[in-house]
């Protein structure tokens, strides 16, 4: 089978975000793992090659019109989350979003397959846009094989330093959105450690967290500053995978309170690399969440009760929570996302 594959996310500003790291990685797993199959790679605005069987859109946006209206070959898109859907007061899509969602809903009813990370999106999917349930494939995504715990002290060392970080700190890694709900991890923080001596650190990863004039961040250094825990916040802007990995395996746990996820990276990343894991039992993260301590996204008490619960763990039990996390995070693999991917194309062209 020759298969055609847009990698368009790789080539914007989408590929440090979780779209262009799941086309990068697939695309490196179906050469690896489907050497039986043609993988031809192509960009939004070129032409489909004409010996193509079916062509793959590893990325759909409601309000971008990123998938064509005439298919000239069997099409399969991959739809990670409808959360500006789900949640339309939180995300408005204005007019211009309105007739173009209106397209790409129109759009995506003519594609043969599609593919999503979780069975939480697949219900969003099927209630939003009336998709066919069995043509839905629920393949959940993996870690890059780059996180794994790092036990080179001097490699440590050095991205601690880099990175000016402290040696006591709680982590995120992501974006701003409003699903994210960065403003109750920072609320829950401030109450863990209230008083505490020494200070530990909150360090936030993510480029977006060193854009000022963002709605979203004036919003949360604004509440930082109703806070007063300034000295506490560490944001490091954007960290390459070669760096993260020892950032997650330093830090005291990750925590990742949101709202709604579409799957959610960081929590299989933490646990690869050896870091525990606070999340919500919510959306896609409560399929992935495994060994972690689950919260509730709005109980700020809770996530508050966890990250200080974290304090308090012994070195005994820290030791189990790492390897618990690293027995449920090893059975998420690109060679499996690569098989599973290739099943749907399978069933396209049968």
């Amino acid at each position: 089978m020759n298969i055609a594959i847009d990698v368009s996310p790789i080539q914007t500003g989408h590929k440090a975000r979780g779209i262009g790291v799941y086309t990068k990685e697939l695309v490196e797993a179906l050469q690896t793992y489907g050497k039986k199959h043609t993988f031809q790679l192509v960009q939004q605005g070129q032409d489909i090659p004409t010996d193509a069987d079916i062509i793959h859109y590893p990325y759909f946006d409601p309000f971008l019109q990123t998938l064509p209206i005439v298919k000239p070959k069997p099409t399969i898109v991959t739809v990670h989350d409808l959360i500006p859907l789900v949640f339309p007061d939180k995300f408005p899509k204005g007019v211009r979003g309105t007739v173009t969602w209106q397209i790409q809903k129109t759009s995506l009813k003519g594609c043969r397959r599609i593919i999503t990370d979780s069975q939480n999106s697949k219900k969003d999917i099927h209630k939003i846009i009336g998709f066919d349930l069995n043509k839905i494939d629920v393949i959940p995504l993996a870690p890059s094989p780059i996180f794994r715990p790092i036990k080179d002290t001097s490699v440590l060392l050095s991205v601690r330093k880099k990175y000016y970080l402290p040696k006591d700190y709680f982590l995120y890694v992501g974006d701003v959105n409003w699903n994210k709900n960065i403003l109750g991890l920072l609320k829950a923080f401030a109450k863990a450690v209230h008083g505490k001596t020494p200070q530990i650190s909150l360090v936030l990863v993510g480029s977006a967290f060193l854009h000022r004039d963002l709605k979203e961040v004036i919003e949360i250094n604004r509440l930082i500053e109703t806070l007063g825990i300034h000295d506490a916040i560490v944001r490091p802007g954007f960290v390459p995978e070669e760096d993260l990995v020892s950032i997650y395996t330093m830090a005291t746990c990750l925590v990742q309170p949101s709202w709604y996820e579409g799957f959610g990276f960081p929590v299989l990343e933490a646990m690869a690399s050896g870091c525990p894991v606070i999340t919500s039992d919510s959306s896609s993260l409560s399929e992935i969440a495994g060994p972690a301590f689950c919260v509730k996204p709005n109980d700020i008490e809770g996530i508050a009760y966890a990250m200080h619960d974290m304090l308090r763990t012994s070195r005994e039990q820290r030791k189990k929570n790492i390897q618990s996390g690293l027995t449920w995070s090893s059975q998420f693999s690109w060679q499996r996302v690569a098989r599973e991917t290739i099943q749907s194309y399978e069933r396209v062209v049968s």
